[in-house]
């Protein structure tokens, strides 16, 4: 049993991952908890090489399975490295992304069997899980219009508005599915009400930590 809390953020592109992920650090630290920010893809040496792998859009081809175990190895070293030590040292890991992207993203967004993700996901986590999964979920459309202000769209953000659809439709049937882990919060609201929100899930989840 860990001393630190594994809070994950999920969502489809320009819902404010990022933003809500530093205002929840801001706000933890003045409940004196600490707090660590990582990333997935990413979070290690190895998995910032896999993210530019997996990002870069030069109109490389990569099979849907090939992607699920960039993802998944990306993954093993993020956990064996940042995630677990982490928590080990009774620090909150707050993670843009985990494994429930894997089930969005190539899942339903590739069309990759769930079952398939599942023995993958097995091997490589051994049943850990996040302690709570805020999914921001908003408005495809004006997620990408956010996202096209950035400059530059990576391979993901390249795809269609059916892809995403897609990517949506899986977070929300996870979260139906995992009530008790997961917390959905409007990201069509101002940044203000949402942060507020995921302050609220916060409390409600470890109200024996959070006063």
């Amino acid at each position: 049993m860990y001393q630190g809390k594994f809070i994950t953020f999920e969502g489809t592109e320009g819902v404010g991952k990022t933003t809500q992920i530093q205002l929840l650090e801001k706000y933890l630290k003045t409940k004196n908890i600490k707090c660590l920010v990582t990333r997935e893809p990413g979070g290690t040496i190895l998995g910032e090489r896999i993210r530019k792998v997996l990002l870069n859009n030069d109109a490389l081809d990569i099979d849907p399975m090939a992607e699920l175990l960039l993802m998944f190895s990306a993954r093993a070293q993020h956990l064996r490295d940042v995630i677990h030590p982490a928590l080990k040292d009774n620090i909150w890991v707050l993670c843009d992304r985990f494994t429930d992207a894997s089930y969005a993203y190539q899942g339903g967004g590739r069309g990759l069997p769930y079952a398939s993700i599942r023995r993958i996901e097995t091997v490589v986590q051994d049943g850990f899980t996040a302690d709570l999964t805020i999914l921001l979920s908003g408005d495809i459309e004006s997620g990408m219009r956010r996202v096209s202000k950035r400059g530059d769209k990576d391979r993901f953000e390249l795809e269609k508005i059916e892809f995403f659809e897609r990517v949506r439709h899986s977070y929300l049937n996870l979260a139906k599915a995992n009530p008790e882990r997961f917390s959905i919060v409007d990201a069509d609201q101002t940044i203000d009400k949402a942060a507020l929100a995921i302050q609220t899930a916060m409390k409600r989840r470890f109200a024996e930590l959070i006063a």
